[in-house]
């Protein structure tokens, strides 16, 4: 008797792999671990086609990933999905940003940019007599 595989055929080709979102989140390199990635996911912080969702989530090809990197904001779509990371070159040609984040993130840098202008800092760290001079301005 000849034994039947169970395994589906068509995860054999690699687009049809099914990979979890915090999975193709750390492959893709948005985040330094999947522990880092399942929390930005958890936390909210990540929107699959426009949704909250859960880090296990099994991501599609052509989806709209909307996710915080620091105080950066993307908006990919999903072009591959890999199992495993590999190099940065490579995971740049999972995903597309949008033209859109990239010229959004660009402006938020000029602003941020801009702002650390205005608000400039000491030279040197204040010693303990200033610094009890700035508790009692504080404070009054």
């Amino acid at each position: 008797m000849a034994k039947k595989s169970n395994a589906n055929p068509n995860l054999e080709h690699k687009d049809e792999l099914k990979i979890r979102l915090d999975k193709w989140l750390w492959a893709a390199r948005f985040y330094k671990t999947r522990a880092a990635a399942r929390e930005m996911v958890q936390g909210g912080k990540v929107h699959y086609n426009g949704q909250r969702t859960k880090a296990g989530k099994i991501v599609e090809i052509g989806a709209t990933i909307k996710l915080a990197q620091g105080v950066d904001e993307k908006i990919v779509t999903v072009l591959k999905i890999l199992e495993k990371r590999q190099s940065a070159p490579i995971a740049q040609t999972l995903y597309q940003e949008s033209d859109a984040s990239i010229v959004k993130r660009e402006e938020n840098s000029i602003a941020r940019k801009n702002n650390s202008l205005f608000a400039p800092h000491p030279d040197k760290k204040p010693d303990k007599k200033q610094r009890r001079e700035l508790l009692k301005l504080k404070l009054s």
